[in-house]
């Protein structure tokens, strides 16, 4: 934090400047994905308002859904948790030439179900045995597994709930779990230490996102990502805009035939 604070914050043009650089280098990493069958989980953890969804937001903004999709699951279904804990999450694993950004992952069972008390302490030490040899598993088939852990300080959270309180737009970003975060600080705290012991592992290393500051982190993170896969620019087709070919006649129907959207933004 300190040395984040050292740095002063970022210019509002150096930033936007910097952002599209690497998000046109995300097209390019997109296209190699695609070319090369290649497939890439990148698992984005942290505290509630640590910046995740902000961070997916850029990544995603100028990349192709058919290629690129985020994985928010809901709560589980009676019938999920009757499962294999990793089962659900197994489902939702790219295939060759697509990427997978998980915003939360089957790390919630050693954060809020740990902490909250959604799962036994029998399940809770089971993941921790079990999700270094799951994410071995997924590495090994040859998936390129990227674990990023968003941190914010206290303070910082805790202004972010507050601003989030008084925005009508973002307001529905707050849940009751959300505040209850705030009085499970230390908690949260341990959790986190005790999953980083358990499964940060060479094979898939976490990566820690100093994001009390937004745009740094949301910069930080992309060209981390960038650096970490071994992309290259894929040729494109050449394509050209053809010739429009002359009229045959047609003739557009009266516009008064069909029902049109007001014009909200000529009473602007």
């Amino acid at each position: 934090m300190a040395g984040e604070k050292a740095a002063g914050a970022l210019k509002r043009k150096v930033y936007e400047s910097e952002l599209l650089r690497l998000q046109t280098e995300l097209v390019k990493l997109q296209e190699w994905v695609r070319a090369t069958g290649a497939r890439l989980v990148v698992v984005f953890e942290g505290r509630d308002a640590a910046g995740k969804g902000g961070t997916i937001k850029r990544v995603t903004e100028h990349l192709n859904p058919r290629v690129a999709r985020v994985v928010a699951l809901p709560k589980p279904t009676e019938r999920e948790r009757t499962q294999w804990y990793f089962q659900r999450y197994v489902e939702h694993l790219p295939a060759a030439g697509e990427i997978v950004l998980l915003d939360r992952s089957w790390y919630n069972r050693a954060g809020v179900e740990h902490v909250m008390g959604f799962c036994t302490k029998e399940e809770y030490q089971r993941f921790l045995r079990q999700c270094p040899i799951f994410e071995r598993m997924l590495v090994e088939d040859g998936i390129l597994l990227r674990k990023y852990w968003f941190s914010v300080s206290d303070g910082e959270q805790q202004d972010r709930f507050r601003k989030r309180l008084d925005d009508p737009v973002r307001r529905w970003k707050l849940s009751p779990m959300d505040l209850e975060s705030i009085t499970r600080w230390e908690a949260y705290s341990r959790a986190k230490d005790e999953m980083l012991v358990h499964t940060d592992i060479p094979d898939a290393p976490w990566l820690v996102v100093e994001s009390d500051d937004k745009k740094r982190a949301r910069l930080n993170m992309i060209a981390h990502l960038l650096g970490s896969v071994p992309y290259h620019e894929v040729p494109l087709p050449v394509l050209e805009l053809p010739e429009r070919p002359p009229s045959t006649g047609y003739v557009r129907p009266p516009r008064d035939l069909q029902n049109y959207v007001p014009d909200h933004a000529a009473s602007l």
